[in-house]
């Protein structure tokens, strides 16, 4: 039988990303404390930023924590606390309760799923993200027209990219080998005539979401008293 542990908790949950940021709740040291027992009941605190963080994205993380870490092997249940947020409460009940964001916030959204948002989110930092990739083809000497002509085999192997497929197929965006290498938001293809113009949005986008990653770092440390330095031990 294999026994559920919390390193093997914490990696699963580094696959759970804040949505606005596309980083992993992990990385961002969202997550306080991750406590399993001998019988894999899993017991995990998340913090945010302020008090005052959006309700859809606080549920969003919480949400895709418990998925994360019930799908462990070994792991029986999972309950996932989010301290000290205006909402705190009625997230907790509803994620303890497997509801969706209708059951925390009755009457203020029909998406109970907030599939809309996610998908929103997930477009922009496609395009963050694969921006930056033809940035550093760009800068390496390849032409606009060698760009364009890319397939998704021809881009180099790495985080960016596999982050890049991973936002491809939780869009069904086609992300096959022959695949165009730079899409657009909605999937189309980047045609050769438009390559500027998505780049110019590609860097506001990414420039967008590094700063409001930095603040929620610089936030964070501030509230809890953390150090600065990118990674934190979690508690165990």
């Amino acid at each position: 039988m294999t026994l559920a542990t919390p390193a093997r908790v914490l990696d699963a949950l580094g696959t759970v990303y804040d949505p606005e940021l596309d980083e992993p709740i992990t990385e961002l040291r969202f997550v306080t404390s991750c406590e399993v027992t001998s019988d894999g009941d899993v017991e995990l605190h998340l913090r945010l930023p302020t008090p005052q963080c959006a309700p859809n994205f606080a549920f969003l993380m919480a949400a895709d924590a418990r998925a994360a870490a019930r799908s462990v092997p070994g792991v029986r249940d999972v309950t996932v606390i989010l301290d000290d947020h205006y909402t705190g409460a009625e997230i907790n009940s509803a994620i303890t309760r497997g509801d969706g964001f209708t059951g925390a916030f009755p009457g203020e959204t029909e998406d109970d799923d907030l599939s809309s948002l996610r998908d929103l989110f997930r477009r922009k930092a496609l395009v963050a993200r694969e921006g930056s990739l033809c940035e550093a083809l760009v800068a390496a000497g390849m032409r606009e027209e060698q760009l364009s002509a890319l397939c998704v085999r021809d881009l180099p192997a790495g985080p960016v990219t596999r982050r890049c497929l991973e936002l491809r197929l939780e869009l069904g965006i086609r992300s096959t080998p022959d695949a165009p290498g730079f899409v657009q938001a909605d999937g189309n293809p980047v045609a050769l005539g438009e390559l500027k113009r998505w780049l110019r949005m590609a860097r506001l986008i990414r420039t967008s979401l590094e700063a409001n990653g930095g603040i929620c770092r610089s936030l964070l440390a501030a509230r809890h008293g953390l150090p600065d330095q990118q990674h934190e031990e979690v508690a165990s």
